[in-house]
């Protein structure tokens, strides 16, 4: 199947042609007909899977044919929800690529910046509004933003939402929106919270679910190496060292660890950057658009500030820490070896991660191969060979 088959209009369909894309992920191939036909949607998709184009491809269809028999003032009728500034940046600028030729207006809001420039374009009228939650209720309470005239609700990353503590903005932001829209839900997982959030905010929702969170892609290589907590440092360097691995985004289990792991790297030469919680927005987008656009070869992140990144040629995820989520582990590495693409997974595993790694592999349905290399001086493998089932 391709996009034209999906019934796509030619201005979007001249736009995504443009940035590539011929053929709809699976997300996008079940989802676009359905929010087409304007009825309420359940999305579970794992990060990679194309989940942002699966939304904003047919909201601005629909979006463009109204405001072609509209005159007058623009108001806001879709407002997509996301938990994170960086995704909330990355989902408006696929909506600028997909969106470029039907002349509708949108932009994004979030906190930890000023609001001048926001507040400068909500004036000016946007037919679609991307937000983090504290910074558009901080800007309703301010009267820069009407939600009574909103359409299409739009809450990505649910789980990452309600995991980060939004559940209570949340509510006051649904309780502001017109009882009657199209509502749209996608979330990575389907814990119980989710599920009740659907029942109170969906009306008779298709549920689409495409590669169930259990699961990892064949196109992704995965590696795992047992090694002392004190030796990190030194295997990543020696990793670090080949050059085949040409951008690798590394995981850290705290914020301190990411800055640290920049510092170890430093030291030995080798050029990183950090992202989290910690950092100003103006540093996070700058090291996010260096390793974007491959001035960066190293990005070292937790994985809430991970979220928004989308890299399409990513070479390698390095887990320096292993999550003690299972289900992270398969977000984290889903960001390499995306669109057909091979990817490389590699992950450190010391003694007090092996029960991590036996419940990934649990989670996962199969063994990561171990790497016995030798690959530094003066440390021994660890012999954790019970960490395998």
């Amino acid at each position: 199947m391709n996009f034209e088959e999906l019934n796509i209009i030619t201005p979007i369909l001249k736009a995504i042609n443009a940035e590539g894309y011929t053929k709809p992920t699976p997300i996008q191939e079940q989802a676009i007909p359905v929010i087409l036909e304007g009825k309420d949607l359940l999305g579970c998709a794992q990060t990679g899977t194309g989940k942002t184009a699966a939304f904003a491809i047919p909201m601005l269809q629909m979006l463009h044919k109204e405001r072609k028999n509209e005159k007058g003032p623009r108001a806001i009728k879709a407002l997509i929800l996301t938990p994170t500034r960086e995704l909330a940046i990355q989902i408006d600028e696929s909506i600028a690529s997909y969106g470029r030729h039907t002349g509708l207006k949108h932009t994004v809001v979030y906190g930890g910046v000023s609001q001048y420039h926001q507040t400068k374009a909500l004036k000016s009228g946007v037919d679609i509004l991307v937000a983090t939650p504290g910074r558009l209720l901080d800007l309703v309470n301010q009267k820069y933003i009407n939600l009574r005239q909103i359409k299409m609700f739009v809450l990505d990353e649910a789980d990452r939402m309600l995991d980060m503590g939004f559940s209570h903005d949340m509510k006051k932001i649904i309780a502001l929106l017109p009882a009657t829209r199209q509502t749209l839900l996608f979330s990575a997982t389907i814990p119980q919270e989710i599920t009740k959030l659907r029942n109170d905010i969906l009306s008779n929702p298709v549920n689409i679910e495409v590669t169930p969170v259990s699961s990892t892609v064949d196109s992704i290589e995965q590696t795992v190496y047992f090694v002392e907590k004190k030796d990190k440092k030194t295997l990543l360097i020696r990793l670090l060292e080949n050059k085949t691995i040409d951008s690798a985004l590394i995981f850290t289990r705290t914020k301190h660890g990411a800055d640290k792991v920049v510092k170890d790297l430093a030291k030995a030469k080798i050029t990183a950057q950090a992202i989290h919680g910690n950092k100003s927005q103006m540093a996070r987008q700058i090291a996010l658009r260096d390793f974007k656009q491959k001035r960066t070869r190293v990005l070292v992140a937790t994985d809430i500030a991970a979220r928004g990144i989308d890299v399409q040629e990513l070479s390698h995820v390095i887990n320096f820490d292993l999550p003690n989520i299972p289900e992270t582990y398969v977000h984290r590495i889903g960001r390499t070896g995306r669109a057909g693409m091979r990817g490389t997974a590699m992950s450190f595993c010391d003694r007090e991660e092996k029960g991590y790694l036996r419940d990934i592999q649990k989670l996962i349905a199969k063994k990561i191969p171990v790497i016995k290399e030798q690959l530094y001086a003066g440390s021994t493998m660890l012999n954790l060979q019970g960490a395998k089932g």
